[in-house]
């Protein structure tokens, strides 16, 4: 799934948004922020964070590790599960533009099946159409 928006900011201001995970609560109607793990202070490939979410009623933890990290330009992270199951991807592009910049969301499955249709829906109240 990808979105996009046109943001009248400057590209490393977006970015600098975009990669404090702490705040990121702020943002999502989901996510409630968390912290950087394992000595991470910030983004950096590698870059280790215990996010903290919420839907309703229904809480829970996931890992988090930086994949990708072009300042200014690029972020991704993927998500998994306390116990490590590998659940999604997700990236943010940001494209200079002539009034500031367009940040790309992409969000990727790629757990298996069974996390899709069950463990999914159980734990988050969310139900994959993928």
């Amino acid at each position: 799934m990808s979105r996009s928006a046109e943001i009248a900011a400057d590209p490393n201001t977006v970015w600098s948004l975009i990669t404090d995970l702490p705040r990121m609560g702020e943002f999502s109607p989901e996510n409630r922020g968390g912290r950087w793990r394992g000595g991470a202070t910030g983004p950096a490939v590698g870059a280790e964070f215990l996010g903290v979410n919420r839907n309703g009623i229904r809480r829970w933890y996931t890992k988090v590790r930086v994949v990708d990290c072009d300042p200014g330009r690029l972020f991704t992270f993927d998500v998994r599960t306390p116990f490590g199951l590998r659940v999604s991807r997700w990236s943010y592009e940001i494209t200079p533009t002539a009034a500031g910049c367009r940040l790309t969301e992409n969000w990727y499955w790629v757990g298996p099946w069974f996390s899709r249709r069950v463990f999914g829906p159980t734990v988050t109240g969310r139900i994959s159409t993928v």
